[in-house]
């Protein structure tokens, strides 16, 4: 056994005592190599239960964090989900081992650019990305059966809410500071939204609109 797999298991096994029992969950994480999604300057951290920076001010998440939202998210084989915040790909890669289709919008092109490049290499073909303000979501693929927020809304996201279909779940955190965030569940039925506060986190903000590199004209 490599040092590589050994600390992978011992990461699964973590992952186990912190919460995360779903073994459909379990088995995605196991089969994406992080290694790929973290800067190499932090190969020999790519297996610790740590967030870790990967430009553009943003954070590959702690794998414990991407593991309970996940799994808060009750995954599904014939579902289609929509991930807002790409981020280095990671997430997006564990979403397609366990959706049917995956949407996934990413505000920084360069972070962009590079994640698409390790999902092709690991053959997620069921993946469509794109650059654009996750806010909006995306009209002209909703309804959405699930809905992922990978970055802390101040207020809930109406625009968003409004793109699960009958029965969708919708993951996020929540709270206008760091200190204040929690993640949230909120699950659109015939009658409305019905919202569960889960647990106590700290995310990159989500931010409504484009950088000024990415939005100027080609």
């Amino acid at each position: 056994m490599s040092a590589e797999d050994a600390r992978k298991i011992r990461l699964i096994m973590e992952l186990r005592r912190n919460g995360v029992g779903d073994t459909r969950v379990l088995s995605a994480i196991e089969r994406v190599p992080r290694e790929m999604f973290v800067p190499r300057t932090f190969d020999d951290q790519a297996y610790d239960n740590t967030a870790l920076p990967i430009g553009c001010g943003q954070t590959i998440s702690q794998p414990t964090i991407v593991g309970m939202m996940t799994q808060a998210l009750n995954p599904g084989d014939r579902l289609k989900v929509l991930e807002i915040g790409t981020g280095s790909g990671y997430q997006t890669a564990i979403l397609s081992q366990l959706f049917r289709r995956v949407y996934t919008i990413e505000r920084h092109r360069d972070l962009l650019r590079d994640a698409e490049q390790r999902l092709e290499a690991l053959g997620c073909s069921n993946v469509t990305a794109k650059v654009g303000d996750g806010t909006k979501g995306w009209p002209e693929q909703a309804p959405f059966d699930r809905i992922l927020v990978t970055a802390a809304a101040t207020e809930m996201p109406e625009t968003l809410m409004q793109q699960l279909g009958v029965g969708g779940i919708m993951v996020l955190p929540l709270g206008p500071r760091p200190e204040n965030q929690h993640v949230v569940r909120v699950t659109r039925t015939e009658e409305g939204f019905q919202t569960e506060t889960l647990w106590a986190v700290r995310f990159v903000p989500l931010i409504a609109g484009m950088p000024e590199e990415t939005g100027k004209a080609r």
